[in-house]
């Protein structure tokens, strides 16, 4: 019989490291959802709401580094053989198998739509396709990705920020500056790429439909 999957006590070895990990994967996941619930709004009218989407787009890139990197040291540590990271067992194989399309085509939606505002506008047509083609990929494999983790979301995610709950696992401070910072960092790019836009439109780029 397979041993099934379980959450690590406290007090059993790395069970602190677990629970660190995933509340630092929980919280990144529901900023992201904040984000991009923002940034679908500016599909609404991408003519016009062009600048948001690009600062929006721009904000999303730390956190899903934030989220890619605590999603994977938890694999990592699982094949790694971690006892605690044993403990608690991989996804189900369904989201497991979907994990890496979604990384992929999150890098290809973010990848293209930086590389709009940056190559020359000859190229602007073909990564125009890539970028719409991959974001209808991408909002179905994470549509799925989103339903299968909502439960441990909506567990994980305020853990570190409740006074009952944030002294239960120790680090809970450097998960929320890593947070503050990953968004500091996003804002940043945002503004560098912001003076970008005026010369794509210019040249004849634009997204159709708004």
């Amino acid at each position: 019989m397979p041993v099934q999957p379980r959450e690590a006590r406290p007090e059993e070895p790395g069970a602190q490291d677990v629970e660190g990990n995933a509340r630092l994967t929980g919280l990144t996941a529901a900023v992201l959802l904040a984000l991009l619930a923002a940034e679908g709004a500016t599909l609404l009218s991408i003519g016009r709401l062009i600048t948001p989407h690009v600062f929006i787009g721009m904000l999303l890139v730390p956190p899903v580094l934030v989220k890619v990197g605590s999603t994977g040291w938890r694999i990592v540590r699982y094949y790694q053989g971690s006892p605690a990271y044993r403990a608690k067992g991989p996804p189900p194989v369904v989201l497991r198998m979907l994990g890496p399309v979604v990384v992929l085509v999150t890098g290809i939606v973010i990848a293209s739509g930086i590389a709009l505002l940056l190559v020359p506008h000859s190229l602007s047509h073909q990564l125009l396709f890539v970028h719409k083609a991959s974001f209808v990929l991408w909002f179905g494999a994470t549509t799925i990705h989103v339903l299968g983790h909502l439960a441990d979301t909506a567990r994980l995610a305020p853990a570190d920020l409740v006074r009952r709950t944030r002294r239960q696992v120790r680090g809970a401070g450097a998960r929320l500056w890593a947070q503050a910072a990953s968004l500091v960092v996003g804002a940043i790019l945002g503004i560098v790429m912001l003076p970008t836009i005026g010369p794509w439109l210019a040249a004849g780029g634009g997204l159709r439909g708004g």
